[in-house]
Order: structure tokens, then sequence, then C-alpha cells
């Protein structure tokens, strides 16, 4: 006779997930690949180009480049953990992807993510100590300080988000194993689990990290804002007003190039019901795509130091 599988077998005899491409335009993943690779290149070639430019001209060894630097090389990871694999999805349709290989990549995903909001906020401390304070700007943020920032960015996103992949090792899987989005997120896979009882450690800790990451630094950066804010709009004319808040500009980019992804999608995780599985692929593939390839771009064009070299 022949064994039949148990309706309850764990993920750990099945071994996989199948990824999700873009609901219902599943005809059309080997043509959308193609402008998905020229963002990718694009993403690859200005954020290498930034970090060796920075790195090789001695005149811009200073702390707002160094962050730069930084978030260049963050964003050179994430894309490069997620969308080689999301290109064979579209091109090969290879939709499955193994267990372990998921939980590695979700867990890059998110610290990763984590190290980027803790730069994107050094960079809004150092443009309120440029504009607020420019005359201790030396002395506050020198480039031993400015390095062990960086350090703290990366062991915080990891210390945060090291965890997750244990926790989704607690739950045990079955029925469906097909993923909402092109690549592996803790909420998603968290949602396919049966024990449902187990559950609620994972939906604590995801929210305790998401909040006291992003959600903090965002905070912190939205305050950093109003005090520059509040010290423009004191200046005595116009153009030293354009002039100093122009030089925010690019970082204020970034920021909602980066956040306004990240929120839309917590959001919509946790109201599936009314919303589009579409718009989640779309709004997906925005966030992790979309400001490895602005960030560059926004920072070539607003800096004439960066241009210019």
């Amino acid at each position: 006779t022949l064994a039949v599988p148990s309706a309850n077998k764990s993920l750990g005899s099945l071994s996989a997930f199948t990824l999700q491409g873009l609901p219902g335009l599943e005809a059309a993943h080997f043509w959308l690949a193609f402008p998905l690779c020229a963002l990718y290149v694009v993403a690859l070639v200005g954020n290498s180009i930034v970090v060796l430019v920075i790195r090789a001209e001695p005149a811009l060894h200073m702390p707002m480049y160094f962050f730069l630097g930084m978030l260049a090389g963050v964003d050179l990871a994430l894309a490069s953990c997620t969308m080689p694999r999301v290109l064979s999805l579209f091109w090969l349709d290879a939709k499955e992807i193994a267990y372990q290989t998921c939980l590695l990549q979700m867990f890059f995903i998110h610290s990763l993510s984590g190290m980027e909001s803790t730069i994107l906020l050094a960079m809004a401390v150092d443009r309120y100590v440029a504009i607020c304070r420019p005359l201790q700007y030396a002395a506050i943020l020198t480039n031993s300080v400015t390095v062990k920032v960086g350090l703290v960015a990366v062991v915080r996103g990891l210390a945060f988000f090291l965890p997750l992949p244990f926790l989704l090792n607690r739950l045990s899987f079955c029925q469906s194993r097909v993923l909402q989005h092109s690549y592996c997120l803790h909420q998603d896979i968290m949602n396919l689990a049966c024990d449902k009882d187990k559950l609620a450690m994972n939906v604590v800790y995801g929210l305790i990290a998401i909040s006291l990451v992003m959600g903090l630094d965002f905070l912190l950066i939205l305050a950093s804002y109003l005090l520059i804010l509040k010290a423009v709009l004191g200046l005595s004319s116009w153009e030293q007003r354009l002039r100093a808040s122009g030089t925010c500009v690019a970082h204020l980019c970034m920021v909602l190039a980066f956040y306004l992804p990240l929120i839309s999608l917590s959001v919509i995780h946790r109201s599936t019901e009314d919303v589009s599985p579409l718009l989640q692929a779309i709004l997906s593939n925005v966030y992790l795509l979309v400001p490895p390839v602005l960030n560059p771009i926004v920072y070539g064009a607003r800096m004439k130091d960066i241009r210019k070299r």
C-alpha cells in the first residue's frame, strides 16, 4: 500500500516554500523581469560608484559622506540578497525555495533594513547638527564617532532580527506553503504556520523589533526635522532658508522612499482581507528595489561634490 502524506505534515520534511510573483500577471513575468533587471543593474552600478568615489577621494572623508557610503553598501547588500532570486522566479519559473534558504534570506532582509533605518537616522542627526549647531559640527561628529555609529547600525540590525529565524523554527507548516511575495518575510512565513497557539511570541517579538528599530528611528527623524524646520524659519533671509533646507532635500527623499513602502506593507500585512494580493506583491518589490535605485541617483543629482567626481 502507498503511504498517504498526513495533512499535518510539517515543513521540516517538506523542506521548501513556494514563492509567488505578481498574482494575475504570471504570463507577463518573463517580460517584467527585464525592467526589474535594469533597475537592479542601476542599483548595483550607482551604489558601487558612490562607495568607490567616497573611498578614493580624501576630500569626501567627512561624516556626511561616510554615512552615504554606509547607506550605499547596505543598499547593495539588500538588493543583492533579493533581486537575483526574484529574477530567477520571473525568468526561470523557479518558485521553490528551500526552508533554510528562506529563513536566511528573511534574516538578511530584516537585519539590513534595520541597518538602513539606523543610518538614515544618523544622517538626520548629521543634518540637524550641521544646521542647528554649525559651530560644534566638527567637535560632535568626528570620524571616530561616525565609525562607532556604523558599528552600532550593524550590531543593532543583527541583534534585533537574529531571533526571528529561531522563532520561526519552532513552528510547523502544513497545507498551503505559498508565500505572498517574491521573497521571504517574517510575517508572510508566520501566517503559514499550523500551530496558531505558538504564534503569539512571533507576533509580539516582531512588533517589538520593528517598533524599537524602524518605528523609533522614524519618530526621531521626524523630531530632528521639526527642530531643523524651527531653526530654518528663524533665519533672517529667504536665501539663507532655501540654502539650509536645500541640504536636506536628498535625505528627505531617501527617508520617504524607505519608510512609506515599509509602513504601507506593515499595515497591509495586518489587514489582508480587503487588500489585493497584486498590490501586496507590487509594494513588496517597491520596498526592496526603489530605495537602492533611488538613493545614488538622488545624491548624485543633489550633491555637487559627488556629481563632479
